[in-house]
Protein backbone atom coordinates (compact mmCIF):
# COMPACT_ATOMS: atom_id res chain seq x y z
CA UNK A 1 0.00 0.00 0.00
CA UNK A 2 0.99 3.51 -0.43
CA UNK A 3 2.08 5.13 2.52
CA UNK A 4 0.52 9.14 2.29
CA UNK A 5 2.50 11.78 4.43
CA UNK A 6 0.08 12.38 7.17
CA UNK A 7 -1.87 15.74 7.47
CA UNK A 8 -0.01 16.23 10.65
CA UNK A 9 3.78 15.76 9.08
CA UNK A 10 2.77 17.51 6.29
CA UNK A 11 1.90 20.75 8.83
CA UNK A 12 5.62 21.13 8.50
CA UNK A 13 6.24 20.65 4.63
CA UNK A 14 3.36 23.41 4.64
CA UNK A 15 5.10 25.72 6.87
CA UNK A 16 8.47 25.84 4.90
CA UNK A 17 6.06 26.19 1.37
CA UNK A 18 4.46 29.14 2.86
CA UNK A 19 7.60 31.36 4.35
CA UNK A 20 11.18 30.96 3.39
CA UNK A 21 12.70 31.90 6.64
CA UNK A 22 10.88 28.73 8.60
CA UNK A 23 13.38 25.81 8.33
CA UNK A 24 11.24 22.69 9.79
CA UNK A 25 14.13 20.70 10.54
CA UNK A 26 14.66 19.27 13.91
CA UNK A 27 18.05 18.21 15.47
CA UNK A 28 20.96 16.94 17.64
CA UNK A 29 24.43 18.21 18.62
CA UNK A 30 25.90 14.55 19.89
CA UNK A 31 29.42 14.72 21.59
CA UNK A 32 31.70 12.27 21.99
CA UNK A 33 34.91 11.02 23.84
CA UNK A 34 37.50 8.43 22.00
CA UNK A 35 38.64 5.59 24.18
CA UNK A 36 42.46 6.84 25.39
CA UNK A 37 44.75 6.85 22.21
CA UNK A 38 41.88 6.47 19.32
CA UNK A 39 40.49 9.66 17.88
CA UNK A 40 37.23 10.12 15.60
CA UNK A 41 35.80 7.02 13.55
CA UNK A 42 36.72 7.02 10.12
CA UNK A 43 34.11 8.16 7.91
CA UNK A 44 34.01 4.98 6.01
CA UNK A 45 33.29 3.53 9.42
CA UNK A 46 30.67 5.88 10.02
CA UNK A 47 28.78 5.28 7.05
CA UNK A 48 29.44 1.57 7.37
CA UNK A 49 27.58 1.19 11.04
CA UNK A 50 24.40 3.41 9.89
CA UNK A 51 24.08 1.77 6.62
CA UNK A 52 24.04 -1.87 8.45
CA UNK A 53 21.17 -0.30 10.84
CA UNK A 54 19.01 1.47 8.13
CA UNK A 55 17.34 -2.23 7.33
CA UNK A 56 15.14 -0.81 10.66
CA UNK A 57 14.09 2.63 9.42
CA UNK A 58 12.82 2.39 5.80
CA UNK A 59 11.73 6.06 6.19
CA UNK A 60 15.40 6.65 5.86
CA UNK A 61 15.70 5.66 2.13
CA UNK A 62 12.69 6.81 1.14
CA UNK A 63 11.87 10.62 -0.63
CA UNK A 64 8.90 12.24 -1.12
CA UNK A 65 6.86 11.86 -4.13
CA UNK A 66 6.64 15.28 -4.38
CA UNK A 67 8.58 18.27 -3.33
CA UNK A 68 5.35 20.28 -2.51
CA UNK A 69 1.80 19.73 -1.19
CA UNK A 70 -1.02 20.99 -2.49
CA UNK A 71 -3.80 20.02 -4.57
CA UNK A 72 -6.22 17.42 -3.36
CA UNK A 73 -3.72 14.65 -2.40
CA UNK A 74 -0.61 14.55 0.03
CA UNK A 75 2.80 13.73 -1.29
CA UNK A 76 3.47 9.74 -0.59
CA UNK A 77 7.09 8.22 0.53
CA UNK A 78 8.80 6.42 -2.23
CA UNK A 79 12.08 4.49 -2.29
CA UNK A 80 14.94 6.90 -3.47
CA UNK A 81 16.24 5.32 -6.49
CA UNK A 82 19.80 5.78 -6.52
CA UNK A 83 20.10 5.79 -2.73
CA UNK A 84 23.60 6.41 -1.63
CA UNK A 85 24.43 6.98 2.24
CA UNK A 86 27.86 8.76 1.15
CA UNK A 87 25.45 11.44 0.09
CA UNK A 88 23.37 11.82 3.63
CA UNK A 89 26.72 11.12 5.94
CA UNK A 90 29.52 13.76 5.70
CA UNK A 91 32.72 14.87 7.66
CA UNK A 92 33.92 18.27 8.50
CA UNK A 93 36.49 19.71 11.05
CA UNK A 94 35.98 22.43 13.38
CA UNK A 95 38.69 25.18 12.82
CA UNK A 96 41.49 25.77 15.60
CA UNK A 97 41.34 25.69 19.00
CA UNK A 98 37.90 23.93 18.73
CA UNK A 99 36.17 25.08 21.76
CA UNK A 100 32.38 26.14 22.87
CA UNK A 101 32.64 28.94 20.78
CA UNK A 102 33.39 27.28 17.63
CA UNK A 103 31.14 24.37 17.99
CA UNK A 104 28.72 26.72 18.68
CA UNK A 105 29.05 29.04 15.32
CA UNK A 106 29.51 25.71 13.06
CA UNK A 107 26.34 24.44 14.47
CA UNK A 108 24.06 26.98 14.54
CA UNK A 109 25.36 27.65 10.20
CA UNK A 110 24.87 23.86 9.59
CA UNK A 111 21.17 23.78 10.88
CA UNK A 112 21.03 27.39 9.02
CA UNK A 113 20.19 25.14 5.72
CA UNK A 114 17.06 23.25 4.33
CA UNK A 115 17.30 19.99 3.28
CA UNK A 116 16.80 19.07 0.03
CA UNK A 117 13.20 17.59 -0.59
CA UNK A 118 14.65 15.80 -3.40
CA UNK A 119 16.60 13.09 -1.69
CA UNK A 120 15.68 11.46 1.80
CA UNK A 121 15.41 14.21 4.40
CA UNK A 122 18.25 13.91 6.82
CA UNK A 123 21.75 14.68 6.92
CA UNK A 124 24.60 13.79 9.73
CA UNK A 125 28.22 15.00 10.02
CA UNK A 126 30.90 13.88 11.71
CA UNK A 127 32.69 16.57 13.09
CA UNK A 128 36.22 16.46 14.26
CA UNK A 129 38.65 18.69 15.98
CA UNK A 130 36.64 19.41 18.92
CA UNK A 131 38.69 20.38 22.27
CA UNK A 132 40.22 17.55 24.35
CA UNK A 133 40.07 14.90 21.18
CA UNK A 134 36.46 14.58 21.37
CA UNK A 135 34.12 14.66 18.67
CA UNK A 136 30.86 15.20 17.36
CA UNK A 137 27.96 13.76 15.62
CA UNK A 138 25.36 16.54 14.36
CA UNK A 139 22.19 15.71 12.17
CA UNK A 140 18.87 17.25 11.00
CA UNK A 141 16.30 15.27 9.89
CA UNK A 142 12.78 16.96 8.86
CA UNK A 143 10.46 17.32 11.51
CA UNK A 144 7.62 15.66 8.78
CA UNK A 145 9.71 12.32 9.41
CA UNK A 146 9.93 12.56 13.02
CA UNK A 147 9.05 14.17 15.91
CA UNK A 148 10.86 14.97 19.23
CA UNK A 149 10.83 11.68 21.53
CA UNK A 150 10.70 9.73 18.27
CA UNK A 151 14.09 10.91 17.21
CA UNK A 152 15.14 9.51 21.06
CA UNK A 153 13.70 6.10 19.96
CA UNK A 154 15.60 6.42 16.52
CA UNK A 155 18.58 6.97 18.56
CA UNK A 156 18.46 3.96 20.37
CA UNK A 157 18.60 1.98 17.08
CA UNK A 158 21.87 4.03 15.82
CA UNK A 159 23.59 3.88 19.03
CA UNK A 160 24.57 1.33 21.44
CA UNK A 161 24.33 0.62 25.29
CA UNK A 162 28.40 -0.74 25.31
CA UNK A 163 31.42 0.03 23.90
CA UNK A 164 31.08 -2.82 21.88
CA UNK A 165 28.54 -1.93 18.68
CA UNK A 166 25.10 -4.41 19.20
CA UNK A 167 23.69 -6.47 16.79
CA UNK A 168 20.88 -6.20 14.21
CA UNK A 169 18.14 -3.20 15.57
CA UNK A 170 14.35 -3.82 15.90
CA UNK A 171 12.32 -2.98 13.07
CA UNK A 172 9.98 0.03 14.09
CA UNK A 173 6.08 -0.02 14.41
CA UNK A 174 4.76 2.26 11.63
CA UNK A 175 2.09 5.10 13.19
CA UNK A 176 -1.33 4.68 13.26
CA UNK A 177 -2.87 7.60 12.18
CA UNK A 178 -5.77 9.37 14.00
CA UNK A 179 -8.14 9.53 11.04
CA UNK A 180 -7.35 8.63 7.32
CA UNK A 181 -4.96 10.51 5.11
CA UNK A 182 -7.30 11.54 2.29
CA UNK A 183 -6.16 10.45 -0.94
CA UNK A 184 -8.57 13.13 -2.52
CA UNK A 185 -11.39 15.50 -1.79
CA UNK A 186 -13.36 13.68 -4.41
CA UNK A 187 -13.10 10.33 -2.99
CA UNK A 188 -13.72 10.87 0.46
CA UNK A 189 -16.91 13.15 0.11
CA UNK A 190 -19.26 10.14 -0.45
CA UNK A 191 -17.21 8.15 2.11
CA UNK A 192 -18.08 10.43 4.53
CA UNK A 193 -21.99 10.68 4.15
CA UNK A 194 -21.71 7.24 4.41
CA UNK A 195 -19.78 7.39 7.69
CA UNK A 196 -21.50 10.10 9.15
CA UNK A 197 -24.66 7.65 8.80
CA UNK A 198 -22.77 4.87 10.39
CA UNK A 199 -21.38 7.10 13.11
CA UNK A 200 -25.27 7.94 14.39
CA UNK A 201 -25.97 4.25 14.85
CA UNK A 202 -22.45 3.72 16.59
CA UNK A 203 -23.27 6.73 19.06
CA UNK A 204 -26.83 5.07 19.64
CA UNK A 205 -25.44 1.66 20.69
CA UNK A 206 -22.38 3.16 22.27
CA UNK A 207 -23.36 6.00 24.74
CA UNK A 208 -19.35 6.35 25.98
CA UNK A 209 -18.68 7.28 22.13
CA UNK A 210 -21.16 10.00 22.62
CA UNK A 211 -19.70 11.38 25.75
CA UNK A 212 -16.18 11.39 24.63
CA UNK A 213 -17.36 13.42 21.32
CA UNK A 214 -18.92 15.55 23.93
CA UNK A 215 -15.88 16.13 25.78
CA UNK A 216 -13.41 16.49 22.68
CA UNK A 217 -15.80 19.49 21.85
CA UNK A 218 -16.07 21.26 25.20
CA UNK A 219 -12.41 20.92 24.79
CA UNK A 220 -11.98 22.46 21.68
CA UNK A 221 -14.21 25.32 22.47
CA UNK A 222 -12.19 25.98 25.92
CA UNK A 223 -9.09 26.22 24.01
CA UNK A 224 -10.17 28.55 21.14
CA UNK A 225 -11.90 31.26 23.88
CA UNK A 226 -8.59 30.43 26.00
CA UNK A 227 -5.85 30.71 23.28
CA UNK A 228 -7.28 31.71 19.95
CA UNK A 229 -9.59 34.58 20.67
CA UNK A 230 -7.39 35.85 23.27
CA UNK A 231 -4.07 36.57 21.61
CA UNK A 232 -0.20 36.03 22.33
CA UNK A 233 0.91 39.60 23.37
CA UNK A 234 3.43 40.90 21.17
CA UNK A 235 6.73 40.91 21.06
CA UNK A 236 10.31 41.55 19.68
CA UNK A 237 10.75 37.55 19.66
CA UNK A 238 7.82 37.72 17.05
CA UNK A 239 8.96 40.11 13.99
CA UNK A 240 9.88 38.32 10.73
CA UNK A 241 13.01 37.08 11.00
CA UNK A 242 15.72 35.58 8.56
CA UNK A 243 17.07 32.43 7.64
CA UNK A 244 20.80 32.37 9.33
CA UNK A 245 20.37 30.93 13.11
CA UNK A 246 22.58 31.23 15.80
CA UNK A 247 23.08 27.94 18.39
CA UNK A 248 23.65 28.47 22.40
CA UNK A 249 24.09 25.67 24.99
CA UNK A 250 22.96 25.92 28.84
CA UNK A 251 24.13 22.68 30.82
CA UNK A 252 22.79 21.71 34.63
CA UNK A 253 22.92 18.34 36.16
CA UNK A 254 19.28 16.30 36.13
CA UNK A 255 20.16 15.62 39.87
CA UNK A 256 20.34 19.70 40.24
CA UNK A 257 16.73 20.53 38.73
CA UNK A 258 15.21 17.29 40.88
CA UNK A 259 16.39 19.27 44.49
CA UNK A 260 15.18 22.44 43.38
CA UNK A 261 11.57 20.99 42.83
CA UNK A 262 12.07 18.99 45.88
CA UNK A 263 12.54 21.99 47.74
CA UNK A 264 10.07 23.93 45.78
CA UNK A 265 7.27 22.00 44.50
CA UNK A 266 5.90 21.28 41.20
CA UNK A 267 8.11 19.53 38.48
CA UNK A 268 11.09 18.83 36.84
CA UNK A 269 9.01 20.43 33.75
CA UNK A 270 8.20 23.40 35.83
CA UNK A 271 12.16 23.71 37.21
CA UNK A 272 12.66 24.18 33.19
CA UNK A 273 9.89 26.85 32.41
CA UNK A 274 10.44 28.73 35.20
CA UNK A 275 14.40 28.99 34.09
CA UNK A 276 13.44 29.88 30.39
CA UNK A 277 10.68 31.81 31.72
CA UNK A 278 13.49 34.21 34.06
CA UNK A 279 15.82 34.15 30.98
CA UNK A 280 13.39 35.68 28.15
CA UNK A 281 12.43 38.47 31.11
CA UNK A 282 15.86 39.23 30.51
CA UNK A 283 16.08 39.40 26.98
CA UNK A 284 12.94 41.53 27.03
CA UNK A 285 14.52 43.63 29.38
CA UNK A 286 17.69 43.78 27.93
CA UNK A 287 16.17 45.30 24.94
CA UNK A 288 14.34 47.82 26.61
CA UNK A 289 11.17 46.05 26.29
CA UNK A 290 9.01 46.08 29.71
CA UNK A 291 7.13 43.08 29.80
CA UNK A 292 3.64 43.76 30.84
CA UNK A 293 1.92 40.70 29.60
CA UNK A 294 2.53 37.32 30.39
CA UNK A 295 4.19 35.79 27.10
CA UNK A 296 2.73 31.92 25.92
CA UNK A 297 5.18 28.92 24.83
CA UNK A 298 3.73 26.35 22.90
CA UNK A 299 4.68 23.02 24.79
CA UNK A 300 4.78 19.88 22.42
CA UNK A 301 3.09 16.95 24.37
CA UNK A 302 4.12 13.48 23.43
CA UNK A 303 0.66 11.22 22.79
CA UNK A 304 2.48 7.94 21.48
CA UNK A 305 1.49 4.70 23.05
CA UNK A 306 3.76 2.12 24.03
CA UNK A 307 3.23 0.46 20.75
CA UNK A 308 4.09 3.32 18.94
CA UNK A 309 7.85 3.55 20.41
CA UNK A 310 10.11 3.45 17.89
CA UNK A 311 7.79 4.19 15.10
CA UNK A 312 8.45 7.31 12.84
CA UNK A 313 6.21 10.19 12.37
CA UNK A 314 4.74 13.08 14.37
CA UNK A 315 2.53 12.08 17.26
CA UNK A 316 2.32 14.88 19.44
CA UNK A 317 -0.27 17.92 20.82
CA UNK A 318 0.72 20.84 22.51
CA UNK A 319 -0.04 22.78 25.59
CA UNK A 320 -0.09 26.86 25.57
CA UNK A 321 1.48 27.61 28.70
CA UNK A 322 1.81 31.36 30.01
CA UNK A 323 4.94 32.25 31.14
CA UNK A 324 5.01 34.92 33.66
CA UNK A 325 7.77 37.14 32.19
CA UNK A 326 5.75 40.49 33.77
CA UNK A 327 6.85 39.32 37.24
CA UNK A 328 10.35 39.96 38.74
CA UNK A 329 10.46 38.30 41.77
CA UNK A 330 11.33 34.63 41.17
CA UNK A 331 9.68 33.26 43.92
CA UNK A 332 6.28 34.32 42.75
CA UNK A 333 7.15 33.91 38.95
CA UNK A 334 7.69 30.29 39.81
CA UNK A 335 4.55 30.13 42.05
CA UNK A 336 2.56 30.85 38.53
CA UNK A 337 4.59 28.34 36.12
CA UNK A 338 3.75 25.84 38.49
CA UNK A 339 -0.03 26.97 38.81
CA UNK A 340 -0.38 27.18 35.04
CA UNK A 341 1.40 23.98 34.00
CA UNK A 342 -0.77 21.99 36.79
CA UNK A 343 -4.03 23.48 35.17
CA UNK A 344 -3.35 22.47 31.99
CA UNK A 345 -2.27 19.52 32.48
CA UNK A 346 -5.40 18.81 34.91
CA UNK A 347 -7.62 20.80 32.23
CA UNK A 348 -8.91 19.77 28.99
CA UNK A 349 -5.83 21.75 27.41
CA UNK A 350 -4.42 18.57 25.51
CA UNK A 351 -7.83 16.96 24.49
CA UNK A 352 -8.25 20.28 22.98
CA UNK A 353 -5.11 20.69 21.16
CA UNK A 354 -5.37 17.22 19.76
CA UNK A 355 -9.15 17.84 18.66
CA UNK A 356 -7.77 20.83 16.83
CA UNK A 357 -4.73 18.93 14.81
CA UNK A 358 -7.62 16.14 14.12
CA UNK A 359 -9.93 18.74 12.76
CA UNK A 360 -7.46 20.48 10.58
CA UNK A 361 -6.68 16.83 9.39
CA UNK A 362 -9.54 16.87 7.67
CA UNK A 363 -9.28 19.76 5.52
CA UNK A 364 -8.00 19.10 1.75
CA UNK A 365 -4.21 19.72 1.34
CA UNK A 366 -5.52 22.64 -0.62
CA UNK A 367 -7.27 24.05 2.52
CA UNK A 368 -4.89 22.45 5.39
CA UNK A 369 -1.93 24.80 4.61
CA UNK A 370 -4.15 27.53 5.51
CA UNK A 371 -4.72 25.98 8.58
CA UNK A 372 -1.31 24.98 9.57
CA UNK A 373 0.06 28.28 9.32
CA UNK A 374 -2.73 29.48 11.86
CA UNK A 375 -1.55 26.36 14.44
CA UNK A 376 2.02 27.82 14.16
CA UNK A 377 0.93 31.76 14.13
CA UNK A 378 2.88 34.18 16.56
CA UNK A 379 -0.95 35.21 17.81
CA UNK A 380 -1.13 31.98 19.08
CA UNK A 381 2.51 31.66 21.02
CA UNK A 382 5.42 33.67 21.14
CA UNK A 383 8.19 30.90 21.95
CA UNK A 384 8.35 27.31 21.48
CA UNK A 385 9.80 25.49 24.35
CA UNK A 386 10.26 21.20 23.99
CA UNK A 387 11.60 18.79 26.87
CA UNK A 388 12.39 15.62 25.47
CA UNK A 389 13.56 12.82 28.47
CA UNK A 390 16.35 10.94 26.96
CA UNK A 391 17.93 7.94 28.04
CA UNK A 392 19.57 7.88 31.42
CA UNK A 393 22.08 4.82 30.52
CA UNK A 394 25.67 5.95 28.89
CA UNK A 395 25.34 5.48 25.18
CA UNK A 396 28.31 4.41 22.59
CA UNK A 397 29.23 4.72 18.91
CA UNK A 398 31.73 3.10 17.35
CA UNK A 399 33.62 2.55 21.09
CA UNK A 400 33.31 6.12 22.09
CA UNK A 401 31.36 7.27 24.63
CA UNK A 402 28.12 9.66 23.92
CA UNK A 403 28.78 12.57 26.96
CA UNK A 404 26.13 15.09 25.79
CA UNK A 405 22.99 15.91 23.78
CA UNK A 406 21.86 18.88 23.06
CA UNK A 407 18.39 19.12 20.58
CA UNK A 408 17.31 22.16 17.59
CA UNK A 409 13.44 22.78 17.73
CA UNK A 410 12.46 24.58 14.52
CA UNK A 411 11.39 28.13 14.24
CA UNK A 412 8.49 28.83 12.88
CA UNK A 413 7.74 32.06 10.86
CA UNK A 414 7.22 35.09 12.89
CA UNK A 415 9.17 33.02 16.00
CA UNK A 416 12.83 34.50 16.34
CA UNK A 417 13.57 31.73 19.45
CA UNK A 418 13.12 27.95 20.87
CA UNK A 419 14.46 26.52 23.22
CA UNK A 420 14.95 22.66 23.39
CA UNK A 421 15.34 20.96 26.18
CA UNK A 422 17.01 17.23 26.92
CA UNK A 423 18.35 15.03 29.65
CA UNK A 424 20.98 12.53 28.75
CA UNK A 425 22.65 9.87 31.37
CA UNK A 426 21.89 12.45 34.14
CA UNK A 427 22.70 15.87 32.45
CA UNK A 428 19.94 18.25 30.72
CA UNK A 429 20.84 20.63 28.31
CA UNK A 430 18.86 23.61 27.09
CA UNK A 431 19.51 23.86 23.37
CA UNK A 432 18.94 27.96 21.60
CA UNK A 433 18.06 28.13 18.66
CA UNK A 434 17.84 31.99 16.98
CA UNK A 435 17.35 34.06 14.02
CA UNK A 436 20.38 35.95 13.60
CA UNK A 437 19.23 38.78 12.12
CA UNK A 438 16.44 39.36 14.79
CA UNK A 439 18.01 37.99 17.98
CA UNK A 440 21.60 38.49 17.56
CA UNK A 441 22.02 38.66 21.40
CA UNK A 442 20.89 35.02 22.21
CA UNK A 443 23.66 34.57 24.51
CA UNK A 444 21.69 36.86 26.85
CA UNK A 445 19.26 34.38 26.92
CA UNK A 446 21.89 31.50 27.42
CA UNK A 447 23.25 33.82 30.55
CA UNK A 448 19.96 34.82 31.62
CA UNK A 449 18.77 31.04 31.86
CA UNK A 450 21.74 30.27 33.55
CA UNK A 451 20.78 33.14 36.44
CA UNK A 452 17.91 32.45 36.67
CA UNK A 453 18.67 28.68 37.72
CA UNK A 454 21.05 30.57 40.20
CA UNK A 455 18.06 32.18 41.49
CA UNK A 456 16.12 28.82 41.61
CA UNK A 457 19.13 27.37 43.39
CA UNK A 458 19.05 29.79 46.07
CA UNK A 459 15.02 29.74 46.58
CA UNK A 460 15.75 25.58 46.68
CA UNK A 461 18.63 26.15 49.91
CA UNK A 462 20.20 24.03 47.18
CA UNK A 463 24.25 24.47 46.46
CA UNK A 464 25.29 24.28 42.44
CA UNK A 465 26.97 21.48 41.61
CA UNK A 466 29.31 22.26 38.75
CA UNK A 467 28.74 21.65 34.86
CA UNK A 468 31.45 22.69 32.62
CA UNK A 469 31.15 23.47 28.89
CA UNK A 470 31.72 20.33 26.70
Amino acid sequence: MTEHVSPLDATFLELEEADDSAHMHIGGLLIFESPAGEGPPDIEAMRGHLRGRLGALPRYRQRLSAPRTGGLSWPSWERSPGFNIDAHVHRAALPSPGGERQLMEWVGEYWSHRLDRHRPLWDITVLEGLSGGRWALVTKTHHCMVDGVGSMDVGHLLLDTSPEPGGPAPKPQPVTPSHADPESLLGRLPGAIAGAARAGADLALHPDKLRDMLARARALSELIVRDELIAAPHTSLNDPIGTDRDFEVVRVPLEELKRIKASLGGTVNDVVLAAATGGLRRLMLSRGEEPEHRMRAMVPVNVRTAGERMALGNRITSLFVELPVDDEAPVSRYAHVVDSAEGLKSGTAALGGTTLIDLAGLAPPMIHTVLAQALFASRLFNVTITNVPGPQTTLYALGSRLVEISGLVPLAAEHSVGIAVLSYDGHVTFGLIADRTTSPDLDVLRDGIEASLDELRVLAGTARMHEAPV
